[in-house]
């Protein structure tokens, strides 16, 4: 199991510079964004030389890309917004096959028409579901024809809220590209000591034929992020029972600041390594 961090954590820009200090503060992955090459997360087009450039930075400086990130709304309430998103999608998509990376990380959305990460109450209905399946289908498309997959990750805020909705999800799209990115910090808010392991066991159990990738933040007694390690998640529990499953993936820490990325690549290789 490799430990990871999300590459924008440092304020670098290129390829290079950003896996050396993420090199230099313990971490032998990250998820990669466009960010850090001085680019939009989803921008309009990624040059072949600079998705080289990626792959190269890779090769030499030892520190796997893991992931792309490859967010947009997918249930945005404006059709033409989420046509944009896929539009864009497909240039993350086609660069990852470039770049030589597995994995490209989705958001599956929210009828909040401003952040793609806030609660919006459609998201349940059947409609906000029915939209989903289709930009998926889509998505999916595009991915099983470059040779990735694709990660969703259940998020309180999105439309796959939980690992129950994932796993209908999973089921209904009949896909092998479409796989699951596991952050028990998104499964809940405030829970007790006791019903943080239980949710955390039964996401991992449920999903564990899909789970490709593993997420490391944490949350304070009030159900704030912080740092992983520095609130109240069990992570011993969570990557034991990760290993249990038979997870052997990328476990990629975010919610951080640089300064606190070298005390956490400690906390978390320890906690693997045992």
């Amino acid at each position: 199991m490799q430990v990871g961090i999300f590459a924008k954590t440092f304020p670098e820009l290129g390829a290079r510079p950003v896996l050396t200090a993420a090199r230099n503060a313990g971490y032998a992955a990250v998820q990669f964004n466009m960010a850090c090459m001085g680019l939009p997360t989803m921008p309009d087009e990624i040059a072949a030389e600079m998705a080289r450039d990626v792959a190269t930075a890779s090769h030499e400086t030892g520190v796997a890309i893991a992931a792309l990130s490859g967010t947009y709304n997918m249930i945005h309430p404006d059709r033409s917004v989420r046509a944009d998103g896929l539009r864009r999608l497909a240039v993350i998509i086609a660069a990852a096959q470039k770049m030589g990376v597995p994995m490209v990380t989705l958001c599956t959305g929210t009828r909040d028409a401003q952040d793609q990460w806030k609660h919006h109450p459609d998201n349940v209905t059947p409609e906000a579901w029915a939209d989903l399946r289709t930009e998926m289908q889509k998505a999916v498309q595009l991915a099983e024809a470059h040779g990735v997959v694709l990660g969703i990750e259940p998020e309180l805020a999105n439309v796959i809220c939980s690992a129950t909705h994932a796993r209908k999800l999973i089921d209904e799209m009949k896909s092998s590209a479409l796989r699951i990115v596991l952050d028990p910090a998104n499964l809940f808010e405030v829970e007790t000591d006791a019903r943080r392991r239980d949710i955390i066991a039964q996401a991992v159990d449920l999903l564990a034929d899909r789970i490709a990738m593993a997420h490391a933040k944490d949350r304070d007694a009030r159900g704030d992020f912080v740092a992983a390690g520095t609130g109240v998640i069990d992570f011993s529990h969570f990557i034991t029972r990760l290993k249990a499953s038979g997870f052997n993936g990328p476990l990629i820490t975010h919610g951080l600041t640089a300064s606190e990325a070298p005390d956490v690549a400690q906390f978390l290789n320890r906690i693997v390594a045992a």
